[in-house]
């Protein structure tokens, strides 16, 4: 596939599928019903969990700042607060554009080398990813008991336990296969596990490691919390169980890199995980569509700010 067709096509698609979600999601509950759930919420839960984002944005701006101090870049808070802004704004337009741009805002304002900013911004996603996957395990734990008797239910345990023992066995063979292999795809694959690797073990050698560590944990411990209190604010998701909660939350976060900025794939995603609790449609769609204009109006309003804002700040600390 030629270049110039793959980067339309990575445009192109998301998009395309962010409006199908929004089209199919608004047929399964009309306009005048969810704008009923939208009067009828408790803002001031909803201000908490904006809160809460806010808290987790903030976090991760000054986070950065401990990847960049060892390389000998002292960058102003201010600029890595818009950066991260900024980057998140343009992340609803161009999927993955918001990471090259808050790159190039630190390379603009602060000397920092481009391939450097871009590099310290990897490291920081596999260590999102590390914490993203103990959420998982730690779920996966608590709700033992319940994700167990939900396959027993569905399906025949036989079935499950041949499914499950086949698919130890493949990824155990494929593991074999890449370590061998001298193909492209599979160089790729190594030389992607290798970079989580050293991304992952460069934390350890900061100066000021726990600190990020801390930063780290404190960022999804507000994404977590942020998406917990906005269920308080209707009354049908407010008695939801914890489960549900963490469920809901994995869901709708591995939704956010299917369309972007997460449009019409997060409500969409709540609602498939609530349905294994048994919570019905309409309130659940509802609040994935709270919980997604909250924060995608907390990003319009301080990305936007940011933008317009970058050159004045600078402006104004040459002089």
């Amino acid at each position: 596939m030629k270049p110039k067709i793959k980067r339309i096509l990575k445009i192109a698609l998301p998009l395309l599928l962010g409006v199908f979600l929004v089209w199919y999601s608004l047929s399964r509950i009309s306009i005048e019903e969810l704008v009923s759930y939208f009067k009828k919420a408790d803002y001031s839960w909803i201000g908490l969990g904006v809160f809460f984002g806010l808290l987790s944005h903030l976090s991760r701006a000054y986070r950065w700042r401990f990847q960049l101090e060892p390389m000998g870049y002292n960058i102003k808070l201010g600029n890595s607060i818009m950066a991260v802004f900024a980057a998140y704004l343009i992340n609803y337009t161009i999927p993955r554009a918001g990471e090259v741009a808050r790159a190039s805002i630190i390379t603009n304002y602060e000397d920092v080398p481009f391939e450097k900013g871009l590099g310290s911004i990897v490291a920081e996603r596999v260590a999102d990813m590390i914490v993203m996957l103990g959420i998982i395990t730690v779920t996966l734990f608590l709700q033992f008991d319940f994700i167990y008797g939900f396959l027993v239910e569905k399906f025949n345990p036989i079935k499950i336990v041949i499914v499950l023992s086949g698919f130890v066995i493949l990824i155990f063979f494929f593991i074999r296969f890449i370590k061998k292999s001298t193909l492209r795809f599979a160089i790729r694959i190594k030389t992607f596990v290798n970079g989580l690797i050293e991304g992952a073990l460069s934390i350890f050698k900061m100066k000021k490691k726990w600190a990020y560590i801390f930063h780290t944990l404190f960022i999804w411990a507000m994404y977590v919390l942020m998406f917990y209190v906005t269920s308080f604010s209707l009354e049908q998701t407010s008695q939801i169980p914890f489960a549900a909660v963490l469920i809901g939350f994995i869901a709708a976060s591995f939704s956010i890199a299917a369309t972007n900025g997460g449009v019409g794939s997060y409500p969409e995603a709540i609602v498939l995980a609530f349905l294994l609790f048994n919570i019905p449609e309409d309130p659940s769609r509802a609040f994935g569509w709270i919980m997604w204009a909250s924060q995608t109006l907390l990003i319009i309003i301080f990305g936007g700010l940011s933008l317009v804002y970058l050159p004045i700040y600078n402006r104004i600390k040459r002089k």
